[in-house]
């Protein structure tokens, strides 16, 4: 059951959602405002690249 409050970021129409809107599997969130939601992708990069950094160092794969 999903936050029937939140903004989310809807997957399938690439657009923002208050409150019911889409599947769950088809949206992120929640996010604390449509701002924040509106850049679910771009949240979603940088926390992807931080986490493939942070592999890398924990293997060695870093060190030249």
């Amino acid at each position: 059951m999903s936050d029937s409050s939140g903004w989310y970021f809807c997957l399938t129409h690439q657009t923002v959602e208050h409150g019911k809107g889409c599947k769950g599997p088809d949206r992120m969130g929640p996010y604390p405002d449509e701002a924040t939601a509106a850049r679910a992708l771009e949240i979603a990069r940088e926390r992807t690249k931080a986490a493939d950094e942070s592999d890398k160092k924990w293997r060695g794969d870093d060190e030249d």
